[in-house]
């Protein structure tokens, strides 16, 4: 079976005799937190640092996903990987692939991903633990590279499907920030216009404890680019506003 190895990192993975599936998945680490035992299987994730570059590696056993084209299953891992060359492919920021394999072994269906670690980055969560103490100038610019991040990827022609503060990394630039996104695994084709795109944001700003209306505006008015006091940034205002009361009753 062919795995993929992305060619900026093959020669460090070569290098460290980590280049193929079996010495990924035989490969001895501490996990950074309690594996995913849902699905009927088994997930979890490792730090790998081989020195000059640092990895998470993900490994996982009968943790599968069904869909219409896929009835049987595949390992989560599979979509996420394509969900991660389609972004790269569209220009969407998001974290890179350094390898991927998929196994059958006597009936268990394994898959390793390992990905880049952003290291340098830091998630849009924690940014906003400190908002309240962070120089106004500071918080304009995080919400102006989160508006870009929305705007490109629904322009794209995506949703996330997880669109959450945990999964929006940040990087201070001498500009300002720029941002990715991770955990890619529910991502798909953008079909139902406004709604699928209000859906995305209205999870972000929901979890954004820390952001009033001023900062909602802000970052509509950004993602929408119109003016924060314009007819279209109080439509999504209100739109976003009615996604919300809709959800809490849900609950």
């Amino acid at each position: 079976m062919s795995d993929f190895i992305a060619a900026a990192d093959r020669e460090i993975l070569a290098r460290h005799g980590l280049d193929s599936f079996e010495s990924l998945w035989a490969l001895r680490l501490e996990a950074v937190d309690e594996p995913n035992t849902g699905r009927g299987g088994w997930s979890s994730v490792f730090r790998l640092d081989l020195g000059e570059a640092t990895y998470y590696l993900k490994r996982q056993s009968n943790f599968l996903s069904r869909n219409l084209l896929r009835p049987f299953g595949e390992p989560t891992f599979a979509r996420e990987f394509r969900n991660i060359c389609r972004y790269q492919k569209l220009g969407v920021p998001a974290l890179q692939a350094a390898f991927f394999g998929y196994r059958l072994v006597e009936g268990e269906r394994r898959a390793i991903l390992l990905t880049r670690a952003l290291d340098g980055w830091r998630e849009l969560a924690g940014w906003l633990d400190a908002w309240p103490a962070m120089a106004a100038g500071k918080r304009s610019a995080i919400i102006v590279a989160v508006a870009d991040l929305a705007r490109r990827l629904h322009g794209a022609g995506q949703v996330h499907g997880c669109f959450y503060p945990k999964h929006v990394f940040l990087r201070e630039t001498q500009a300002g920030f720029e941002a990715c996104l991770i955990d890619l695994e529910k991502t798909r084709p953008l079909l139902l216009g406004r709604r699928d795109r209000v859906k995305d944001l209205e999870a972000l700003v929901r979890r954004a404890d820390a952001w009033g209306e001023v900062e909602v505006r802000e970052l509509l008015s950004g993602y929408l680019e119109r003016g924060q006091d314009s007819a279209d940034v109080n439509d999504w205002l209100a739109r976003l506003a009615s996604r919300r009361r809709d959800k809490e009753r849900a609950q």
